[in-house]
């Protein structure tokens, strides 16, 4: 903060507020209003953890405002987009996040920023997976929980059935999920949750306790178990101890089977462990570490299954709510002038496989994706729901179809309507196959692959510059020269490069693999 003292830094940022302010242009520094006053420095960097390491924070608690730093500006950018759809809460207090003016935190000659650091210190070891205890005293901040590793869970407002996936889905963005029991008791659901270590669970609580799972219902209520580790019997829908893939279902179920739990049984790159038992793609590829990814998480923390407008009913077509068991998305607000079926096909292929694209007669800026399961849609529209495409803010929700129809002989269709149900270029047809480990938000890094020998950087740059991109950064991975990154100008021009290259023929029967990168350059 250009060496000013708080006072005058906060002065700058005031005016901003007066009337609606217009959006500065992205900083990995972050402005949040409306903080309220008993919330630890732990709390406020919570949020910004799913999507990155969190460099500096400095809390201006009289005004009840804080400067967030982010290690980089695509990480700040991810935050922003993610929060301004849903609006995150702290002590179910909504808070407010914008991008300040200020491009770095310097507070190193500042009061109080002993506790701060210390806050920092500690989160940062969690998020290293350095989960020593060192370097975090315990500062009047009580930053050191009740040393349980062990949460108990209450769904509260179970409007749509939780599932231990969900569970497993969430809770796996605060660290190594050990083993989960869900039960039925005085009329509510309730879990317990084993983290790999207790400051895992400490974060869990302090960023998840009273979230809604999906908007407006299923609230979570978490508290520290007396219990110090939980003892799983059985793998199944009800239990499953992601240490131990080989226990028995105990309930005719047929366990995992082995190549599965080779598949799923490294610890760290368990992206659903119970993805082979019941035979669907894992939920979201979260690697197990905090903030390696953009978490899916709805209400206060992003549709997960439900998205508001599904609730509600305000869909494309008034009055039908979205089915939550529907592989069938409609799409809307699209560039009538840009977009294809391929181009749709494309673009949602890197969450799931698409069967099916349908983009309306009579209204082009809307269309019907079917992908190949529920979880796939599901996953497909908590990354894609308002990403910008050719110059438009996307919408994604689910439809009211459980299929979509292909034209019969002799309609009149120009082409909108596509089967893709036996394309080649599916990515997730093999079952375990490790591109479900490798699911992303969009993010202006992409990852190359199968990329022949014969190409070189400046042929790569080039070939991305013609479709109107500008190429800030490019390099080839040191150990394999058959898979790049290359950094764009923009999320939009690289979610528009993707649709554009994936598959390119870069010659010698070599096609070009392009997907979102969770590394920047």
């Amino acid at each position: 903060m250009s060496n000013s003292t708080p006072a005058t830094a906060n002065g700058n940022d005031n005016k901003k507020f007066k009337g609606d302010r217009s959006p500065c242009s992205p900083s990995r520094v972050l402005h949040l209003r409306k903080i309220p006053n008993d919330v630890t420095e732990a709390e406020v960097i919570s949020l910004g953890l799913p999507f990155g390491k969190v460099t500096n924070l400095l809390m201006l608690k009289g005004k009840s405002q804080a400067f967030l730093e982010m290690a980089s500006e695509e990480a700040a950018v991810t935050m922003v987009n993610y929060y301004t759809p849903v609006t995150p809460h702290l002590r179910s207090q909504p808070v407010y996040i914008q991008y300040s003016n200020h491009r770095e935190l310097k507070t190193d000659n500042l009061p109080n920023q002993a506790r701060t650091q210390a806050a920092l210190q500690a989160v940062n070891a969690v998020q290293s997976g350095a989960l020593a205890l060192t370097g975090a005293p315990a500062t009047e901040g009580g930053l050191l929980p009740g040393q349980s590793s062990v949460l108990r869970i209450i769904v509260e407002n179970l409007f749509y059935p939780v599932t231990l996936e969900v569970l497993y889905q969430i809770f796996s963005k605060f660290g190594t999920v050990l083993k989960i029991i869900t039960f039925t008791k005085n009329n509510q659901f309730q879990a317990l949750l084993q983290y790999a270590d207790p400051m895992n669970a400490h974060y869990a609580k302090m960023a998840l306790d009273g979230q809604n799972i999906y908007n407006a219902c299923c609230t979570l209520r978490i508290d520290f178990s007396k219990l110090t580790s939980l003892n799983v019997k059985y793998n199944n829908d009800k239990s499953r101890d992601f240490t131990r893939l080989d226990l028995p279902s105990g309930d005719g179920q047929p366990s995992l089977d082995p190549n599965m739990a080779a598949t799923f049984g490294t610890p760290g790159i368990i992206s659903s462990p119970y993805a082979g038992a019941a035979g669907f793609a894992p939920a979201i590829g979260f690697h197990q570490a905090a903030g390696l990814s953009v978490p899916s998480l709805p209400g206060a923390l992003g549709p997960l299954a439900i998205t508001t407008s599904a609730v509600t009913g305000r869909m494309g077509i008034p009055g039908v709510a979205g089915v939550p068991g529907n592989s069938v998305l409609l799409v809307s607000n699209l560039n009538p002038d840009a977009i294809t079926p391929h181009g749709l096909f494309i673009l949602f292929g890197v969450y799931g496989d698409v069967h099916r694209v349908k983009i309306m007669f009579n209204k082009k800026e809307n269309a019907l994706v079917q992908m190949a399961d529920a979880t796939q849609a599901q996953l497909a529209m908590s990354h894609l729901n308002g990403q910008r495409l050719y110059g438009k803010v996307l919408r994604a929700t689910l439809s009211k179809h459980q299929t979509v129809q292909l034209p019969r002989e002799g309609q009149e269709d120009q082409g909108l309507t596509k089967d893709y149900s036996n394309s080649p270029l599916h990515r997730f047809k093999k079952p375990g196959s490790k591109n479900f480990l490798n699911i992303f938000p969009p993010s202006a890094t992409l990852h190359l692959s199968n990329i022949p020998p014969s190409v070189t950087v400046d042929d790569l740059k080039n070939l991305f510059a013609d479709t109107g991109c500008t190429v800030k950064a490019f390099k080839f991975f040191q150990k394999d020269r058959k898979m790049a990154l290359i950094q764009l100008g923009t999320v939009e021009e690289a979610i528009q490069a993707l649709i554009e290259l994936h598959n390119h023929d870069l010659g010698e029967n070599h096609h070009l693999r392009v997907s979102f990168s969770k590394s920047t350059i």
